[in-house]
């Protein structure tokens, strides 16, 4: 497939230059028509009865088998999530962390990830975002490090299975920005959370999680798809595999649309992707914009505007038909540039700016 045919899937693209897949990605034709007729047939047929159910967990299956493809995981270690925060709160109290833990963190990571490190009461220490930092963070005391691979903010890379190594801890890392986006593989990684929304270009709340050793992570937050059986008092036995952690029910429609999403990805993508963040980075620089360039880069492009509130700019570049999104708390401005993004969507952005 061509750039030109895989780019013509996304409607949007035809009347906007849309940067932001780090927020939301942009529906394609197919996943759209995937989603639509799931719904058709729910409509014509209902939403009940064994063949209805038999198709639900075919489609479940599919769907793990899919995306451990997309990581390099065994489809027993995947379970299906509606986001990458569902991972974090997954894992997190699985682990069962407490006030006599400390969990290794950056400055530069999202809420869905923090904001589960704090609520399980665990001490949370936070360093910079430089690996020797990270490294020189950990005590005796730290059970856990948890960490995005591509933080948010910048777009910086973090060695997160160098970081593993290094310490000898198991890590939580925060695929959001990543899995998608790069080549992202999760053989030695403890535990590794996927948005299906962000850079897959899925529908909204779908996602999944990566555990590598699902036999040594409690089921903390069970749910009907987590047991094989269960007794009247609530105790249970659970699937074998990560499904066990699954939290919620997913629409066939969800499960149908992130599968043709993830079809739809083309084996140049991920290649042109950073070379286009690239060529966005030097526009901008060019423009005389204040770019910030990390020494390992994905595919967010930050930078910092001179003379306008990064609100401003966003709102501003939005009335041009550019799509962008500010970062709240950094001073900085966002472009998420995926393998759909044009010369074309670049320069829009430029002389918007």
């Amino acid at each position: 497939m061509t750039f030109e045919e895989a780019r013509g899937q996304f409607p949007v693209l035809e009347r906007t230059a849309y940067l932001n897949a780090g927020s939301s990605g942009p529906l394609a034709r197919q996943t759209v028509a995937a989603m639509r007729a799931e719904l058709e047939r729910d409509l014509a047929g209902g939403r009940s009865g064994v063949a209805f159910i038999e198709h639900i967990l075919g489609l479940r299956k599919k769907l793990r088998e899919r995306l451990a493809e997309l990581v390099s995981a065994d489809p027993e270690q995947v379970a299906l999530t509606g986001s990458t925060t569902d991972g974090c709160n997954i894992v997190v109290a699985g682990l069962g962390l407490g006030s006599a833990d400390e969990v290794v963190t950056t400055t530069d990571e999202h809420f869905g990830l923090i904001g589960p490190l704090h609520a399980s009461g665990a001490r949370v220490v936070v360093a910079p975002p430089d690996p020797d930092a990270i490294v020189a963070a950990v005590t005796p005391r730290t059970r856990l490090l948890a960490l995005s691979q591509v933080l948010w903010t910048t777009g910086q890379i973090l060695p997160v299975l160098e970081l593993r190594d290094t310490t000898g801890l198991p890590i939580l890392v925060d695929g959001a920005q990543s899995v998608g986006a790069i080549p992202v593989d999760a053989r030695g990684l403890d535990f590794l959370t996927i948005s299906g929304q962000k850079w897959v270009c899925g529908p909204d709340a779908t996602g999944g999680l990566v555990v590598a050793d699902p036999d040594r992570l409690a089921v903390a937050r069970p749910s009907y798809f987590s047991r094989q059986e269960h007794e009247p008092d609530g105790s249970f036995v659970p699937w074998p595999g990560a499904r066990r952690f699954e939290p919620s029910w997913l629409s066939a429609g969800s499960l149908a649309g992130v599968r043709a999403a993830l079809d739809l990805q083309p084996s140049w993508g991920f290649e042109r992707a950073w070379a286009t963040a690239e060529r966005c980075r030097g526009l901008l620089a060019n423009a005389g914009a204040d770019v910030v360039v990390p020494d390992r880069r994905a595919t967010l492009v930050s930078w910092r505007p001179r003379d306008e509130e990064p609100e401003t700019v966003v709102t501003r570049l939005a009335d041009e038909g550019v799509v962008v999104r500010e970062l709240p708390g950094t001073g900085l401005v966002r472009a998420s540039v995926g393998w759909w993004t044009s010369d074309d969507d670049l320069e829009r952005l430029v002389a918007a700016l």
